[in-house]
């Protein structure tokens, strides 16, 4: 009991850490513990995760839709999420049952991770680590974003997304800013 206790405090700190290094205007652990909404969310699906892994389908759906209605993030008990994810802002963020959100990212408002199929399996897209995405961004179906990469703001993904790779636009397309000069004047990857 004891360690799982630890763990679950550590988690919560390293939570309070990533919110704090991500946000700008972040001052204090408590001022993020009690008024961001993002972290909020990304708490109670801890939580629901938890119940959902142990056959507690109910409950868990009961934590994640109040946690919904108070922040205004839906996150599905299903879903797998890494240490220090932070959603900035949050308000409409929608991550579906079979996402996979790695370690280290950072996610904007308006974000959906969602599937393009009612058909049982893999649905939702899986994020890799380190990844940032824009606000209003969407990133559909069985995808995979690799470590690195960016998503810009409204970009809608619907491929996968190479490591270290920016995808912008309606689809996105995918750029390599390491060889594109010009990447940085499109004013679609600002996040």
């Amino acid at each position: 009991m004891r360690s799982t206790h630890r763990s679950l405090l550590r988690t919560a700190k390293e939570d309070l850490a990533a919110a704090r290094r991500q946000a700008p205007a972040a001052r204090s652990n408590l001022e993020v513990a009690l008024l961001y909404p993002g972290v909020h969310a990304v708490w109670a699906y801890r939580l629901a995760h938890h119940l959902w892994g142990s056959g507690h389908a109910f409950a868990a759906r009961a934590i994640s839709q109040t946690a919904r209605n108070l922040t205004g993030i839906e996150i599905h008990p299903g879903a797998t999420i890494g240490q220090r994810f932070f959603i900035d802002h949050g308000m409409g963020v929608v991550i579906g049952e079979t996402a996979e959100v790695g370690d280290d990212v950072l996610m904007y408002h308006g974000v959906t991770l969602g599937g393009v199929s009612t058909n049982p399996g893999k649905r939702h897209p899986t994020i890799g680590n380190n990844v940032q995405i824009g606000a209003g961004a969407k990133v559909l179906g069985p995808v995979t974003v690799e470590d690195g990469a960016k998503i810009g703001a409204n970009a809608v993904l619907v491929k996968n997304l190479p490591a270290e790779h920016v995808g912008v636009g309606v689809p996105a397309r995918v750029r390599d800013p390491r060889t594109d000069p010009e990447l940085m004047l499109d004013p679609t990857i600002y996040i």
